[in-house]
């Protein structure tokens, strides 16, 4: 089932229970989509690979707005943006621990034949392709670093 059916799907259901919360975040995604295929033209719908973009994009956008919010104090505007990240998170895939973000870079490491720092955009490139969605891009960068130093 595609993303867009399964959040037309959920928002029926969060009316049907009369939940505002999940109700904005899941019309927020949907917003998303509809924008996306716009772009694209509408008709075929967008890829698996663009939907995991939109919602990569859109669950940073929520933690950096929280983050920015918790700095301000104003702990009401940062709940909604950590329950919305909640819900945006339930459609994404399970995220990687950071030993198996690690393991994975070793062996990614290896097959690209990275031996120091001046092979960080080799390894980066191919990271960022095999763990899209998986693992947050900050944490990627900190164990690429620290692994080829």
């Amino acid at each position: 089932m595609s993303l867009k059916l399964r959040v037309e799907s959920e928002i029926k259901q969060a009316m049907l229970a009369k939940d505002k919360d999940r109700l904005r975040a899941l019309r927020s995604i949907k917003s998303l989509i509809m924008l996306e295929e716009t772009k694209t033209g509408g008709d075929k719908g967008i890829s698996e690979e663009e939907e995991l973009k939109l919602l990569t994009k859109a669950s940073k956008q929520r933690k950096d707005s929280a983050e920015i919010y918790q700095q301000q104090n104003r702990e009401d505007l940062a709940g909604v943006e950590l329950a919305e990240l909640e819900i945006i998170s339930e459609f994404m895939p399970k995220q990687l621990t950071e030993e198996e973000v690690e393991a994975v870079l070793k062996q990614i490491i290896t097959q690209v034949g990275a031996d120091g720092p001046k092979d960080m955009g080799k390894v980066m490139g191919v990271a960022t392709k095999q763990l899209a969605g998986k693992a947050d891009g900050k944490l990627i960068s900190q164990k690429v670093k620290t692994l080829l130093a």
